[in-house]
């Protein structure tokens, strides 16, 4: 079945996942279909569609619920995923690049390029109007082992096509990531205990050390709304899990002499 599982989670923001939705109905390719987890506590209806399935369970993170997309796309056939947030937007070509990269890198993980969307820029008044929805979010990235931190390559800066090249890449961030079922296979699902942030670092770690490669395809394409689902980046609840995740990735995968350092700044 050469279709596309896209794996997606809505945590109370439903109009942001409306949006994400809406998206979709400029796709040239109609070969997937979206599997969205939704996690809120009081839930309201998401109109299905053929494309469209919703699992609705109660709040176990993020990984819990992606994990859930996989296992369900799994028990209706399809081999081929995307995980991504639902504060994005996704360009027309997006399952058709997705689908002719992973036949092109089969047992691989791939990210794409992602833009800020319009208005939601960390640096708000360095750019121009023109330039709104060409600043690059991620177009690679890699592990600061040092400091224990994962980093976007190329962001915050207009897109110039310097990022156009097919390359390998250290790390891919879960608001987009695309693999196979021969990834699940050998890697396993989502490690549940992160419960939100470092989940897709922690992953591509593992993936690593199954031998398998990392990718970052500029031909796959959104845009996105940095940070919705924990009230933007800066927020109280975006500072307590990337900290304490941030703690427990570097305790899994650092350097002997980070741990240490690790260790002590969390007992002071």
């Amino acid at each position: 079945m050469n279709r596309l599982a896209i794996l997606t989670v809505n945590f109370q923001n439903y109009t942001t996942t409306q949006k994400f939705l809406a998206s979709f109905t400029k796709i040239s390719s109609k070969k997937y279909k979206i599997f969205l987890t939704d996690l809120s506590p009081n839930k309201k209806t998401i109109k299905r569609s053929q494309n469209l399935e919703v699992i609705q369970e109660r709040n176990k993170g993020y990984a819990f619920g992606i994990n859930l997309g996989i296992k369900q796309a799994i028990s209706q056939g399809f081999g081929k995923f995307v995980v991504i947030n639902n504060d994005t937007r996704v360009s027309p070509l997006f399952v058709t690049n997705i689908l002719e990269s992973l036949d092109k890198h089969p047992s691989s993980i791939i990210g794409g390029k992602i833009y800020y969307e319009k208005s939601f820029e960390y640096h708000k008044n360095r750019y121009t109007k023109q330039q709104l929805g060409t600043v690059i979010w991620f177009a690679g990235g890699l592990v600061d082992w040092k400091n224990v931190i994962t980093k976007h390559v190329g962001v915050d800066e207009v897109d110039t096509e310097k990022y156009e090249k097919f390359i390998r890449t250290d790390f891919i961030t879960g608001c987009l990531m695309c693999f196979d079922k021969q990834v699940v296979d050998k890697v396993g699902y989502f490690d549940e205990s992160y419960f939100l942030y470092y989940e897709d670092a922690d992953y591509c770690e593992r993936a690593k050390q199954n031998n398998i490669s990392l990718y970052y395809d500029p031909s796959i394409v959104i845009w996105h709304q940095n940070a919705q689902s924990t009230g933007g980046s800066g927020s109280k609840l975006h500072l307590k899990y990337q900290e304490r995740n941030r703690l427990k990735f570097g305790l899994k995968y650092a350097p002997f002499k980070t741990k240490l350092h690790l260790l002590k700044n969390s007992i002071i």
